[in-house]
């Protein structure tokens, strides 16, 4: 026998008042975390790919002593000769404003020493310029920076 379903009224289920569902209290947090983990493991593996300051092809030596502090870097890279711009640390300096910018640099530190890291192509010329500048800004001890040979 069917069933006869009231239309309308108090009395039934399907009224205007009732509804069938559920409301959502409370948000899903599963896909966030999701997508979350994915940006981290896609910045984890871009991230050594990108790469900060100037490309330099250091000459290799066969012997070179392991630097233990964090000091001041200047580098010469292979335009340097048109340019006269060098790196000091991340920012780029004109040679004539080189013994300014390394006074600054230089000036609470205790070890007043500077490395510097130049292309394999520069000239002696260029290399006694930059280090003519650090000696007149103050510098005590002035390094080379090397790779080593490879292929040994």
């Amino acid at each position: 026998m069917p069933k006869i379903h009231q239309i309308g009224g108090s009395g039934g289920r399907r009224g205007r008042g009732a509804r069938i569902g559920t409301t959502l209290a409370e948000i899903n947090v599963v896909p966030l975390i999701d997508v979350m983990l994915v940006l981290l493991i896609i910045f984890m593996v871009t991230a050594p790919m990108m790469q900060q300051g100037l490309q330099v092809n250091l000459p290799q030596a066969r012997r070179a002593d392991p630097i233990n502090t964090q000091p001041v870097t200047v580098t010469m890279p292979a335009d340097f000769r048109q340019t006269r711009v060098v790196q000091l640390g991340q920012e780029n300096v004109r040679l004539e404003i080189l013994q300014e910018r390394l006074k600054q640099a230089i000036l609470g530190r205790e070890d007043k020493s500077v490395i510097i890291r130049a292309d394999a192509t520069a000239s002696m010329q260029d290399l006694l310029d930059v280090t003519d500048k650090l000696k007149e800004a103050g510098v005590e001890k002035v390094g080379l920076m090397s790779k080593p040979r490879e292929g040994r």
